[in-house]
């Protein structure tokens, strides 16, 4: 062997040696946290690179490449486990994987349910266990402000599923979370849209999947609904969906829909106004978004309730005429 080699080898051996050492070093170094108490999130479905991130939104101050790059290293990145954590004391990135593969998270929980309103959700958040209250002093406007979504109505934005958090997380720390769940899966589900349905954009989509939630419980429905939604838009047809005309009464509705109330305007009315309402209804769950975005084959325009939860669907007024006769009048 040359000199020269023998020299370029050293050379190699001494770097990656050096190289091992500053790692080793890296990964049992204290992490600077924003605060005495880091709460983190590792939603179900998350990728090491997109827990490496989490990590450093959360308040952990540390480099999301250079995090990842030691979970994949370590062999233990397919490992981690979805939960709510609590980071505080000294957290280094080989204690934090432990922590993250250990599933040393928090137990207690909360569930936001599809259709629910954001009333209804910040009455679930106030009577959660353990759960800090932070929003109750706040307004919606003020609520999302704080959300980092000033301007925008929090309805419908949060995706309904269960959330688990650690004693003493607050309600705005979960709503945060609920509100990036919704904006991943509204992401995803838009990009699956069928390029001919006549929305505008994702939040539009989100509008549309929160009726189609409010208009029936049975997923299996859901597409075919959609495909009158659609369907009705593209030719410039008023929705008059009924679930939107309720969310616009407020308060105000009493449990009995009348003639008067289709008839009295407001910006959710979709019987005196054209397009979507302004806003969501109530929150969508995954099937609602997805059909939404990607209707059933179908040229239908009307649909009517049989009664037991399914509905007959009609692509004229005659034909529908006659099913609203048959399920509605008994006739």
């Amino acid at each position: 062997m040359g000199r020269a080699l023998r020299l370029a080898l050293t050379g190699i051996l001494s770097m990656a040696l050096v190289g091992g050492a500053a790692a080793y070093w890296w990964v049992n170094q204290p992490l600077r946290l924003a605060s005495p108490l880091v709460e983190l999130a590792v939603e179900r479905g998350a990728s090491p690179r997109e827990v490496a991130a989490a990590v450093a939104r959360a308040g952990v101050a540390v480099q999301p490449q250079a995090l990842y790059w030691w979970f994949r290293i370590s062999g233990q990145a397919r490992q981690i486990r979805a939960g709510s954590y609590e980071l505080e004391g000294v957290v280094s990135p080989r204690s934090l994987l432990q922590k993250l593969v250990q599933g040393d998270e928090a137990s207690r929980s909360v569930t936001l349910v599809e259709g629910w309103t954001f009333r209804q959700v910040r009455d679930a958040l106030q009577r959660a266990e353990n759960l800090r209250s932070e929003a109750p002093m706040l307004s919606d406007a003020q609520l999302m402000a704080q959300l980092g979504r000033a301007g925008l109505a929090p309805e419908g934005q949060f995706f309904p599923d269960t959330y688990t958090y650690s004693k003493g997380s607050t309600d705005l720390a979960v709503l945060k979370r609920a509100l990036h769940a919704m904006d991943l899966r509204l992401a995803e589900t838009w990009a699956q849209r069928n390029p001919k349905v006549p929305l505008q954009s994702a939040q539009e989509a989100l509008i549309l999947a929160s009726i189609i939630e409010k208009e029936t419980g049975r997923t299996s429905e859901q597409a075919q609904i959609s495909a009158v939604f659609n369907n009705r838009l593209l030719i410039g047809m008023r929705l008059q969906t009924d679930p939107s005309v309720i969310y616009g009464l407020g308060a105000a509705f009493d449990g009995n829909l009348r003639k008067a109330d289709l008839l009295a305007d407001t910006p959710f009315n979709t019987y005196t106004r054209s397009g979507l309402p302004p806003t969501p209804i109530a929150l969508p769950g995954r099937q609602a978004l997805l059909a939404a975005v990607r209707p059933a084959p179908s040229k239908a325009l009307y649909f009517v309730s049989r009664g037991d939860g399914t509905s007959v669907f009609s692509d004229n007024l005659d034909a529908h005429n006659r099913a609203v006769n048959q399920y509605q009048r008994g006739k």
